[in-house]
């Protein structure tokens, strides 16, 4: 049954409370009203950042179960509401050489699925309680890594406060969430493996005109899956920075932050031991006509045991359509490259650590990470109908330095290849195809072969290949 502001129970006592704490917003107009009819909300990568409040709207286009995407719970104000939501990922991979084939035997066809369900709560403008859990198997795959399963767990559960102060807008947010930078190179929610990266954090962030400023502190959360509701974070793994953000233009703007990066018992091929990282990160991105550039650069300061640490990490996207053409076809770019350790008997690390990856800036199939390596992946991308994207690409890679190993996602070492000749890594080509069946459900395709360079076949590595088909579903 479609719920109408008429038909609403009486408020509960709370609700009504929370809400007398607030300042009033203005109504929505009457249904009467030749305002034009509100869209329905997107279905958004960060779910609490959808806005259901539209549905107080009699005139926007009903869908089944609305009834929970908006639950009024104030008879004046529309914007006190509860909603709930879900998203369903379904993934077949089968990858015939994980680690080159020189990891521990595997299954080389499984299934990872992942289940989200989150309830949002809204108390006017200044106010948000979001809660949501996951659930994530993995069927078929063997072994299992921390990313792979997670049989029942909170994702995210987390308090939003909202206030205006002089000229802008104040936001903090409390409790277990997740963040991301940019193109999450170095700093994501980790949506490409199976189990998302959340973090216990505390976040709080100020907008006035063109100017962002954020400052944030957090324990990244660690899966253990021994049990249900067993993910935890502490002291032994921290992270936390400043961040500016100036919008430039309408399409370009540039971002700078420092942020400490802690972990007790770090291990790396030539130094262990408690790691500290001071870090410092510029990012500009932006568009002007047909033409399309990202670009980020790292520096990585501090010391993991008796070494100190000196490792850098760049990475550039840019890219041409051709938008009055059949197909609007893009012309794509990529350069990356980050430092390895040039001298292991040295006093200085330079092993670059990625951090936080999102484990698909380069391919889902992992064979290679963002670390002591060069990178160059030119593209081609088409729209043969206006919700299908193809992306077809190719990508030698070096080393940077032939003291370091050759690294997997995110930087696990290719046994046997530090210290050994030969720079190239590899080449691999990779296809995939993205498909936009509606608002609410995609669909994705995704094939990669590696061709191994002389320093990993040398060290017993070969050839690999990887296929994915994947489809998600956002309620």
């Amino acid at each position: 049954m479609m719920l109408t502001r008429s038909s609403v129970p009486r408020a509960s006592a709370l609700p009504l409370l929370l809400v007398a704490l607030w300042p009033r917003v203005p109504h929505a107009q009457d249904a009467s009203s030749s305002a034009p009819v509100p869209d329905r909300p997107a279905i958004m990568f960060n779910r609490w950042q959808e806005d259901w409040s539209v549905l107080a709207d009699p005139r926007v286009p009903r869908q089944p179960l609305d009834f929970l995407k908006y639950i009024p719970l104030s008879a004046t104000d529309e914007q006190v509401y509860l909603s709930f939501g879900a998203n369903v990922r379904e993934r077949f991979e089968t990858n015939d050489s994980p680690l080159f084939g020189l990891g521990p035997s595997s299954n080389p066809s499984y299934l990872l699925s992942r289940t989200e369900a989150h309830a949002d709560l809204r108390i006017g403008q200044h106010l948000q309680a979001f809660a949501q859990l996951q659930s994530a198997f993995a069927p078929g795959k063997s072994p299992l890594n921390p990313p792979d399963r997670n049989r029942l767990d909170l994702e995210q559960a987390f308090l939003v406060m909202t206030s205006p102060l002089g000229d802008g807008i104040l936001k903090v947010r409390l409790g277990r969430q997740q963040m991301a930078f940019d193109l999450q190179r170095f700093v994501s929610v980790r949506d490409g493996p199976n189990v998302r990266q959340s973090y216990d954090a505390l976040w709080a962030d100020y907008e006035i005109g063109r100017w962002r400023f954020i400052g944030f502190f957090s324990w990244p959360v660690q899966t253990r899956d021994r049990r249900v509701f067993d993910d935890t974070s502490g002291g032994e793994l921290t992270f936390g920075g400043f961040r500016a953000e100036l919008q430039l233009s309408r399409s370009s703007s540039i971002a700078a932050y420092y942020a400490r990066f802690s972990q007790d018992q770090a291990s790396y091929l030539s130094a262990k031991g408690t790691e500290h990282r001071d870090i410092f990160d510029v990012h500009y991105t932006g568009t002007v006509g047909q033409f399309d550039w990202d670009m980020e650069a790292m520096l990585q300061f501090g010391h993991v045991g008796s070494k100190s640490i000196f490792a850098w990490g760049t990475g550039a996207v840019a890219g041409y359509t051709f938008a009055s053409t059949a197909w609007t076809p893009r012309i794509g770019l990529q350069v990356d490259a980050a430092s390895g350790d040039t001298n292991r008997s040295d006093g200085t690390l330079g092993t670059f650590n990625p951090l936080f990856p999102n484990g698909a800036y380069l391919t889902l199939a992992g064979y290679t990470g963002y670390v002591n390596f060069v990178h160059v992946k030119p593209s081609l991308t088409v729209h043969p109908w206006s919700a299908v994207k193809l992306m077809f690409a190719v990508a030698p890679q070096w080393r940077q330095t032939t003291a370091d190993a050759v690294y997997a996602q995110p930087n696990i070492p290719v046994p046997n290849t530090a210290g050994m000749p030969g720079s190239y890594t590899g080449t691999y080509g990779q296809v995939r195809l993205d498909w936009a069946i509606s608002r609410s459900t995609s669909f994705a395709l995704e094939a990669v072969h590696f061709h191994v360079g002389d320093v990993v076949r040398s060290s017993g590595g070969r050839d690999s290949n990887y296929i994915m088909a994947q489809i998600a579903y956002g309620w």
